[in-house]
């Protein structure tokens, strides 16, 4: 992403809560920038963005068949602290992004509460966001990995990780 909006000549700004992280999120973007904070405190930086993708943090269900240990390390309750967390990173996001602006949510979890669920209840608390449809993105080896406009990858289809995008705009 950092490279097509230098090619295009789009600011981009990375940010990432972890501090060794985000040196390697350093290494990838180039001469982008890249904030080290809580996405959840991105408004205090006093600036909004046109487009915003929030990779937010998940259960990692869809990392199964390279880490299948992750199965027996998650409980309900980390399931519950991780979607009130996605909540909050949604809502920061979308308060800074501008109108006609893009969002998109992003998980490598195909949990429904993580997936559709949240989903749902991203439209139901911000009436100003529509649902981008990714069908038209995608290429033709990808056409049966839509779900409801979203792309919902799963390991036993498409041989990769399962992971989820869903896609929206903000309505003035």
């Amino acid at each position: 992403m950092s490279s097509l909006a230098q090619e295009s000549g789009v600011s981009f700004t990375a940010n990432e809560v972890s501090e060794a992280r985000s040196k390697l999120v350093a290494q990838v973007v180039g001469k982008a920038r890249v904030w080290i904070g809580d996405g959840r405190d991105i408004s205090s930086h006093g600036e909004t963005f046109d487009a915003i993708l929030a990779d937010v943090p998940c259960t990692g269900l869809g990392a199964l068949r390279r880490r299948p240990e992750v199965r027996w390390r998650r409980t309900l309750q980390d399931l519950r602290e991780l979607t009130q967390l996605q909540r909050e990173l949604v809502d920061a996001a979308i308060g800074v992004l501008e109108v006609d602006g893009v969002f998109g949510y992003a998980t490598c979890s195909p949990h429904l509460a993580e997936t559709r669920i949240q989903v749902a209840d991203t439209l139901k608390r911000h009436p100003e966001l529509s649902v981008i449809s990714v069908d038209s993105y995608l290429p033709q080896s990808l056409t049966d990995a839509t779900d409801k406009g979203a792309l919902a990858l799963w390991t036993h289809r498409h041989n990769t990780d399962a992971m989820f995008l869903a896609l929206f705009k903000k309505n003035s």
